[in-house]
């Protein structure tokens, strides 16, 4: 029997594994020494929208999201989606 997932539960836990993979790709690239393998871990793609700046005369928003996902952090994501299926 399937059970039903809040998209907010799984949206949530596909971010923490995307977080907890940066932080281990960047602590692996700080192990390693400088080559390939090093640069593999660390390097990654980066996604940028903004800043946009909308001023109201009394105060100003300034807004922008910016992403960098790196080889280990799609791996998070990965074994976040595969626990996610099997978990009960």
């Amino acid at each position: 029997m399937m059970r039903k997932r809040s998209i907010f539960i799984v949206f949530l836990i596909l971010i923490l594994g995307a977080v907890l993979g940066s932080v281990m790709g960047e602590v692996i690239g700080l192990v390693l020494p400088e080559g390939v393998v090093k640069q593999v871990f660390i390097k990654g793609l980066k996604f940028e929208i903004g800043p946009i700046t909308v001023d109201l005369v009394m105060f100003t928003f300034t807004i922008g999201f910016s992403l960098k996902l790196n080889f280990i952090s799609v791996l998070g994501i990965g074994i976040s989606a595969y626990l996610l299926k099997w978990y009960r």
